[in-house]
């Protein structure tokens, strides 16, 4: 099962991706964790990433599509995974699909999180609240005026991998302002499992 799931931060697909993880055997893939560990294996890719990074230059989408692929090659991968955060743009995801076709393998899912973004800035002031009352660091991203500015970021450059994956017939949506558990299930009648 390879799948994306997309939507605006603070949706809940980090909490929904761990709870895949358990249930599918399948691993959740980070970009930031893998270029920080194609840097430090210094594989090819690596190598060219951490020229890029020192010159404090953004890594280009054809270097971070193919750490992915090196990645997805793992045994741990073979059987499906899980992009959270990736694409971030309709550029990234045709690349990302040429990579797949290349390959010879394709999307099984992909799944949008739809909220209210009123409600998810509440959301996020509530998480930081009880995040601070159990005595532990609010996480910078938390910060209601930090969050608005990375939702705006979202709706300029990612919310368009919408009618990307629509226009496709891949996508599907899950209401994310729904109880997680709910969400859960929602996920679950789509994949089918």
């Amino acid at each position: 099962m390879r799948m994306i799931l997309l939507g605006p931060p603070g949706a809940g697909k980090g909490t929904q991706a761990v709870r895949l993880v358990e249930r599918l055997g399948i691993p959740q893939l980070s970009t930031g964790d893998m270029l920080r560990a194609a840097v430090t294996a210094g594989t090819p890719v690596g190598v060219k990433a951490k020229e890029l990074m020192d010159r404090g230059d953004l890594v280009p989408d054809d270097v971070v599509v193919g750490i992915i692929a090196d990645r997805i090659e793992l045994p741990d991968a073979k059987s499906g995974f899980i992009l959270d955060g990736f694409p971030r743009t309709v550029a990234q995801a045709e690349s990302f699909d040429a990579m797949l076709a290349e390959k010879g393998l394709k999307l099984d899912a992909v799944i949008e999180f739809k909220v209210n973004e009123a409600e998810l800035v509440d959301r996020i002031v509530k998480r930081a609240k009880e995040t601070e009352a159990r005595g532990e660091p609010v996480r910078k991203d938390d910060n209601p005026d930090v969050f608005k500015t990375r939702l705006e970021a979202y709706r300029k450059q990612t919310a368009p991998l919408s009618v990307y994956y629509s226009e496709k017939g891949q996508l599907k949506t899950v209401d994310g302002m729904k109880p997680i558990d709910e969400v859960t299930e929602a996920i679950k009648g789509i994949l089918g499992r």
